[in-house]
């Protein structure tokens, strides 16, 4: 009888890391599993979602938080850590045109919609945007509303503006 019981209300639960850094937008919570990157909150909060055994393990996240350290430095234009990306199918499809979007450059929401095949979509990438679990990995911030104005951000327009001017010294510096 306990064996039944143990089936039917224990569930695996898979293990993932975190850790904090500082960054120029304030504390920054990485979190990642064995397969990658798994979240960048800006918020810099502990995470709580149940589904993962959460262990604060600087080794883990230290890939991570080196390229992070690089891009804020302005020494990084790509990042090449692995990403465990979970979502929709919409939604990783939308995540993955953002890391086609070149460093300092920006793309509407418009573009994003055609450039994954579906062109009314728009709104709907604007969502998925909203739900981008790897904020600035995943670049998000470069998507701005069709008239060039920001648009939205769930990080807050000013870390939006900070990111998009971080980019822009960065390219200058390049040419």
């Amino acid at each position: 009888m306990r064996d039944v019981f143990r089936a039917c209300y224990s569930k695996r639960v898979e293990t993932a890391y975190y850790s904090f850094i500082s960054s120029p937008l304030g504390r920054l919570t990485i979190c990642c599993t064995e397969k990658g990157l798994l979240r960048l909150d800006l918020r810099g909060r502990r995470p709580a979602d149940r589904r993962f055994d959460w262990v604060r393990a600087e080794e883990k996240t230290r890939p991570a938080a080196s390229e992070l350290a690089e891009y804020f430095a302005g020494q990084r234009q790509r990042f090449t850590i692995p990403l465990d990306l979970r979502g929709t199918p919409f939604q990783r499809q939308a995540w993955k045109a953002l890391l086609a979007i070149p460093y300092g450059r920006t793309r509407s929401y418009g573009d994003i919609a055609r450039q994954i095949g579906r062109p009314r979509a728009y709104r709907a990438v604007g969502q998925a945007n909203h739900r981008n679990p790897m904020a600035i990995v995943v670049p998000c911030h470069r998507v701005v509303a069709a008239d060039g104005g920001l648009g939205g951000y769930g990080g807050g327009l000013d870390r939006k503006q900070f990111l998009l001017d971080l980019e822009q010294r960065g390219r200058r510096q390049r040419l």
